[in-house]
């Protein structure tokens, strides 16, 4: 995959968050993880760009890091969101798919 290609899908996986987040009930706990898993996908989208602009090959790879460790927590969220969620199992499964293949 190139990088034109990881950055359209870090975007696309922070967007769809989002849109999930959006349907969800509102309700104490939901509230909890919506904050939380849009924060992690938004900062995995933001943070690959970053790691384009790095300034050695250290730097990138920790940047990518990063982008792996909000991922992974994007992940964690998702499995809390889908247990208190059942309704949206299919869609969340979807997004976690794509979160731990991007």
């Amino acid at each position: 995959m190139d990088s034109a290609e990881m950055k359209r899908r870090t975007k696309m996986f922070a967007i769809n968050i989002g849109r999930l987040t959006q349907k969800l009930p509102d309700n104490p706990g939901n509230r909890v993880y919506k904050r939380q898993i849009i924060r992690s996908a938004s900062a995995a989208g933001a943070n690959y760009p970053a790691s384009r602009r790095a300034k050695s090959n250290a730097d990138f790879i920790n940047k990518l890091k990063i982008v792996e460790e909000e991922l992974d927590e994007s992940l964690f969220f998702l499995d809390l969101v889908e247990a208190f969620n059942g309704p949206f199992g299919a869609e969340i499964k979807e997004l976690y798919s794509e979160g731990s293949t991007t």
